[in-house]
């Protein structure tokens, strides 16, 4: 069993289920968004293996995942970045926003996602279990391309963009 953590609407632990419950049941629940950032202002992106239960093949951030059970935050996320990009950098908090999501596949994906930033540069060894493919894009040919394209991009990340100031430039 993977136990992620639930969450009230003040963002609190309150328990523990089953990542797939979670998501069966729309359980809010903690998760984190990772963007890494190159040093030419580029957003490092992953295309979500097609092996993954909701959102497969999709484009999204550089990592993302829920808090299991008996796992400090800041230690796992940087775990999580290693395990699904082959890469570590330092990590800072940006800022946090709860949404809820239906899937064709019937699965709600509803959270409060802290939303993290790091920089580093590199090629990254994705882990295939966890994505298919990456490519480092300029903000400006992302916002192009999600506003063509927006359903070749994950929900969350779309609103990860959409919903703040960070990525006016």
């Amino acid at each position: 069993m993977n136990l992620i953590a639930l969450v009230n609407n003040n963002d609190e632990i309150v328990g523990y289920e089953d990542k797939l419950k979670v998501h069966q049941d729309g359980l809010l629940h903690r998760a984190f968004s990772i963007i890494v950032f190159n040093i030419n202002n580029e957003i490092l992106l992953q295309k979500r293996a097609s092996t993954k239960y909701h959102s497969p093949g999709l484009w999204t951030n550089t990592c993302c995942s829920h808090l299991p059970k008996n796992q400090r935050f800041y230690v796992y996320m940087r775990n999580r970045l290693k395990d699904e990009m082959g890469l570590d950098c330092e990590l800072e908090f940006k800022f946090k926003f709860t949404y809820k999501a239906e899937f064709p596949n019937g699965l709600i994906e509803h959270e409060t996602d802290h939303v993290y930033f790091g920089y580093w540069n590199g090629t990254p060894e994705i882990n295939p279990e966890e994505a298919d493919d990456y490519k480092w894009i300029s903000i400006k040919y992302l916002k192009k391309d999600m506003n063509i394209n927006p359903e070749n991009y994950t929900y969350w990340f779309k609103e990860i963009l959409k919903e703040n100031d960070y990525f006016a430039f």
